[in-house]
């Protein structure tokens, strides 16, 4: 919703009534995660469920909705046994939520649309299928919930995963009994979690720092430079930079705000400055810590970190040398390959050229818990795809 929030919030404060199409589940190789949207208010649409191969049976459906007043789910793509409406070209399956939306169907979409903009973590939980009432919606937030699915038992059933799932960025289906039953599952709940952007904590300002900083805004993170040196630590040499902050990077490793999508680069590769950071990174609970250097430097670092106190266990979370091994040269290269990285680890990939392997190209998810969340701002896919 974020890539055309601007455009329904002003059709919405019109007073209109339009068509919002959104993604709720993916199967094999689709083109958009959950959480696409694209919306549609007479001969106008914004937004894509699909990268165009069923933009057009989706605009038609959108069309019937509004006309109708009643929501549908709607399912495209082309399986093994079952040939559905209109045929992906990449193979894959998406199902579809289509839904009229007014000030009388969704009067909290001016809230949500503050929220998002205000970066306050927010989710919407929608019944998409199921003996529920279809379109019913709550909006969960860290500490209160407005809204109902038509029980309170599933309305607190629905709060806890929200909650759950937003504190981790992440937006897929979860299934529940008429009353909110975990046993069950004939009732299908789509919560789509908007939570701040991931932070990306850039340790070093070097070029190859600021080349990273690029990057890192360009795949969705708050990006946060640090270094002890006010001459090198300046906005003007990081404008990409959402944060940058003159200190010593453990100290304010030691007090900043890091969390199970948070991803560190220590690119100071001076011991007097990364030992005693990665002391505290790799105590953190930071989805991904990666260091540069040699693999000369990443040994001695070993050594002394060892003799620091840290364990195996801590150790062997150390990404170092950082980045994929893509022959990267230039900071740009390298800023790069620290992405590649970043999104293999994200999603699970082999790394290896796809001309070179066979069957799917896109994994049902990627690695849970500590994985890496890197795009739409920390929303993460994690549907039934």
């Amino acid at each position: 919703m974020r890539d055309v929030l601007s455009q329904i919030v002003r059709w919405w404060e019109a007073g209109e009534r339009f068509g919002l199409a959104t993604v709720v589940g993916t199967f094999r190789s689709a083109p958009r995660p959950p959480g696409a949207t694209m919306a549609v208010l007479g001969d106008e649409a914004a937004g894509s469920v699909s990268g165009g191969c069923v933009e057009g049976a989706v605009y038609d459906l959108a069309q019937q909705v509004v006309a109708d007043g009643t929501p549908v789910l709607q399912r495209y793509g082309v399986s093994d046994d079952d040939a559905f409406s209109v045929g992906l070209t990449c193979g894959g399956v998406i199902d579809v939520f289509v839904e009229p939306v007014s000030r009388v169907t969704y009067p909290e979409l001016g809230e949500v649309a503050a929220s998002i903009e205000r970066s306050e973590p927010v989710a919407v939980a929608t019944i998409v299928a199921g003996p529920g009432p279809i379109g019913a919606r709550r909006v969960v937030r860290p500490g209160r919930a407005s809204g109902t699915l038509g029980s309170s038992r599933l309305d607190d059933a629905v709060d806890d995963d929200a909650r759950g799932m937003l504190a981790q960025g992440l937006t897929g289906i979860r299934r529940y009994g008429p009353e909110g039953e975990r046993r069950l599952d004939d009732l299908q709940v789509f919560v789509q979690s908007f939570a701040p952007s991931p932070r990306m904590l850039v340790f070093g300002a070097i070029d190859f720092a600021a080349a990273v900083a690029r990057i890192g805004k360009f795949l969705g993170y708050h990006v946060v430079v640090c270094d002890a040196r006010p001459v090198f630590a300046t906005s003007r040499r990081f404008p990409e930079a959402d944060e940058v902050v003159v200190k010593w990077p453990h100290d304010y490793l030691a007090t900043a705000e890091v969390d199970e999508r948070t991803v560190i680069c220590v690119l100071t590769h001076d011991p007097k400055f990364d030992v005693p950071l990665l002391e505290v990174a790799l105590r953190t609970p930071a989805a991904y810590v990666g260091a540069m250097g040699s693999r000369r430097t990443h040994e001695d670092r070993l050594r002394r970190l060892r003799e620091a106190g840290l364990t195996d266990a801590e150790l062997s979370r150390l990404r170092s040398p950082i980045g994929l091994d893509l022959g990267a040269r230039t900071p740009e290269e390298t800023a790069v390959s620290i992405a590649a990285e970043l999104i293999h680890l994200r999603w699970g990939g082999s790394g290896r050229a796809l001309t070179e392997t066979t069957g799917r190209i896109h994994s049902d998810a990627g690695l849970s818990g500590a994985s890496v969340a890197a795009s739409q701002g920390g929303e993460r896919a994690d549907g039934d795809g």
